[in-house]
């Protein structure tokens, strides 16, 4: 017996409340540029420049203890916090450890470098047992240009969707898309902006399999519609759309299910050091499924869209609409 997450007929209205979906989308992607413009992100040293290193003890030691070693040391701006790691504390093999960030003191790498060993020094001369899990440094040359690239490699994906969707439906479908994947990145950076989760470069390929899962999903539908409407060229739109969304939703479902089971593991087991990463894959899963759904075709419905495929279009840009890729 195969396992079935929803019926594999439904006959759901998903424009019932389309006026509900589109607003509450609206209204959270303006709160996430208000968040974004106001509190900013918590960048990582990828994109501000420094260094960080994560250690352990056997026992666990005060944060303040810390802050005391570094205190003297001169270093300018530095943060201690003690880093939860649900999957130790599971595998009971809980460690007490500590992420220090300390700001870049120069351009050049070896002054750096001193600064860390020093740093692990004056570490090891204070606290016993201490060992140290990781050390990362970047300069702010290096970081300046990592953020420029970060958001060029985010528009640049969204373009291609753009030129892809355009080129093997519609110009109508390709902004329906694009406007959902919008939607999907623009809450990403929301959520992180309002949370204070660390943004770094992992963030951005996370924010980049979101686009493609999103794309997916999409595409997924937009097929079946093109489909329907090349059976039903009298029904309305509304009703095809509905229609096609219906049959697709099974196995929407249960691809965001199955992929959810692998992250929330990921993200429960995987410890500390990808736990952003894996975070923004989650909600990048839930808001991907929502936007396919309630956010490209609604602005399919809106903006119509060609009744004959079995006509050609040379305007519409659908000489690869046969395409199967």
């Amino acid at each position: 017996m195969r396992l079935k997450l929803v019926p594999s007929e439904t006959n759901f209205d998903f424009f019932k409340r389309g006026v509900i979906t589109i607003g509450l989308s609206a209204v959270l992607a303006v709160l996430s540029v208000v968040a974004f413009l106001t509190m900013g992100l918590n960048y990582g040293i990828d994109f501000k420049g420094g260094s960080v290193i994560r250690t352990a003890t056997p026992e666990p030691v005060a944060v303040s203890v810390y802050r005391d070693v570094l205190s003297g040391l001169g270093l300018g701006d530095y943060n201690v916090t003690e880093v939860v790691d649900p999957a130790a504390e599971l595998t009971d093999t809980n460690r007490n450890a500590v992420m220090i960030r300390i700001e870049q003191q120069s351009d050049d790498a070896e002054t750096q470098n001193d600064i860390i060993a020093e740093v692990k020094s004056a570490l090891e001369s204070e606290i016993d047992g201490i060992s140290f899990l990781q050390t990362d440094s970047v300069g702010a040359k290096v970081s300046g240009e990592l953020v420029v690239t970060g958001i060029e490699a985010v528009v640049l994906a969204v373009l291609a969707v753009l030129f892809y969707i355009w080129l093997r439906f519609e110009w109508q479908f390709s902004l329906g898309a694009v406007t959902a994947l919008v939607h999907d990145v623009v809450l990403t950076i929301g959520v992180f902006s309002v949370f204070q989760i660390e943004f770094n470069l992992s963030i951005i390929a996370a924010i980049l399999t979101i686009v493609g899962y999103s794309l997916n999903d999409t595409v997924v539908v937009f097929d079946r519609v093109r489909e329907n409407l090349r059976r039903f060229k009298k029904k309305p739109l509304q009703e095809v759309l509905n229609m096609s969304i219906n049959e697709t939703l099974s196995r929407t479902v249960m691809t965001s299910v199955t992929t959810l089971l692998a992250l929330v593991a990921l993200y429960v087991l995987g410890g500390d050091v990808i736990r952003g990463f894996t975070f923004a894959m989650i909600w990048g899963v839930i808001v991907g499924t929502y936007s396919s759904v309630f956010i490209a075709s609604p602005i399919l419905l809106r903006l119509g869209v060609k009744r004959d495929w079995d006509k050609d279009s040379g305007a519409a840009g659908t000489q690869f609409a046969d395409v199967d890729a």
